[in-house]
């Protein structure tokens, strides 16, 4: 039998943390969106119909991204403090590809590496954490 693979992602709209849990949680990737704010400060010259545009487009492709990985594992959570993860969990369950991996999203705070290190130990352990 193959073993649960498991990971959380810690993020926001700017990037994600993508950690493995295994005995010991580890990073494994850091994806940042190509939406930064200079890319917003040359897009906003060009009207707020083409910035919105173009933001759309680098949040889809930053979303894509993230589904790549999480293909590859059977339980996800999806942690952080703003409503990123919610766009992400939304993309997901239209997705049919993702309808046999068990997803969940809590709200979180702020957290650093460790912090989200230790979150992703604790949700995947037996006693799982308030948010």
């Amino acid at each position: 039998m193959e073993a649960v693979k498991k990971i959380g992602v810690c993020m926001d709209s700017a990037s994600a943390h993508v950690i493995q849990f295994l005995s010991k949680p580890s990073e494994i990737a850091t994806i940042r969106s190509k939406f930064t704010k200079e890319e917003e400060e040359i897009v906003s010259r060009k009207g707020e119909s083409h910035m919105h545009n173009k933001e759309q487009h680098m949040q889809n492709e930053y979303y894509k991204e993230l589904g790549n990985i999480i293909l590859n594992y059977n339980e996800v959570i999806l942690f952080g403090p703003t409503n990123a993860k919610a766009e992400l969990f939304n993309i997901l369950r239209e997705d049919n590809r993702f309808s046999k991996i068990k997803i969940e999203m809590k709200e979180t705070d702020k957290m650093d590496h460790d912090q989200q290190l230790s979150y992703v130990q604790s949700y995947f352990s037996n006693t799982r954490p308030s948010a």
